[in-house]
């Protein structure tokens, strides 16, 4: 038994490097599929699969789901920074509306306190006449 599965390895390692015509990522995950699962026919499917979409794409599957991860990562980051950025801006502008609130609140304690005195003022002024 492990006589033919060497054997096997030996054939198929002298396939994938004395041929040109195959690239060797195409072969080495059908392979890999043969020698854990045993199942031909999953093999086959991966690897017409592979070739259909390398066919499409001009990339292998593997390229293409690392391409499209790293762009997910990138656009993450971005939108991450930017929501960061938003975070900030909102808390410096809570912080200048409860210092303008602050400040208007003052304001208006400031200004009902000048009324109430001159409200007294005229009073008393009306009350001398």
């Amino acid at each position: 038994m492990i006589l033919k599965f060497f054997k096997i390895c030996l054939y198929l390692t002298t396939f994938l490097f004395l041929t040109g015509f195959v690239h060797l990522q195409a072969v080495m995950g059908p392979a890999i599929t043969i020698a854990t699962s045993g199942n031909l026919a999953k093999a086959t499917a991966q690897f017409i699969f592979d070739y259909e979409f390398k066919k499409k794409t001009g990339k292998s599957s593997f390229n293409y789901i690392t391409e499209e991860v790293s762009k997910n990562n990138k656009e993450n980051q971005i939108n991450e920074d930017f929501k960061n950025l938003i975070e900030k801006r909102v808390k410096i502008t809570h912080q200048k509306l409860k210092d303008q609130n602050k400040i208007d609140k003052e304001f208006k304690l400031l200004v009902e306190k000048r009324v109430k005195l001159t409200h007294k003022k005229l009073i008393q002024q009306k009350i001398s006449q």
